[in-house]
């Protein structure tokens, strides 16, 4: 995955919820373990918060300027569209 650029734009924060164990959180799960550390590498002052809960339907939150919200289902996302999701919020914040 090429770094996705999160800092420097409207976006303030990204959330991202999941279950430890359902398989509509495989993907982001997938997602966590193969590319939060690249993307932590390319924006390491940026929040990142990641959150494992039993039984909740997986999403991304995303907080922007003047505390805007946007949260999206990532209920059987593949890590790869994961990272689209990603991408798509912090185009939004340009």
């Amino acid at each position: 995955m090429a770094s996705i650029k999160l800092a420097g734009t409207a976006l303030r924060e990204l959330r991202i919820h999941l279950c430890q164990k359902s398989a509509a959180s495989q993907g982001v799960r997938n997602f966590i373990e193969k590319e939060y550390v690249s993307l932590k590498k390319a924006n390491p002052e940026f929040p990142i918060l990641i959150r494992e809960a039993s039984g909740i339907v997986p999403r991304v939150f995303a907080r922007y300027e003047h505390g805007v919200e946007r949260a999206v289902s990532l209920e059987d996302a593949s890590a790869e569209k994961v990272s689209a999701t990603l991408r798509d919020l912090a185009a939004k914040a340009n």
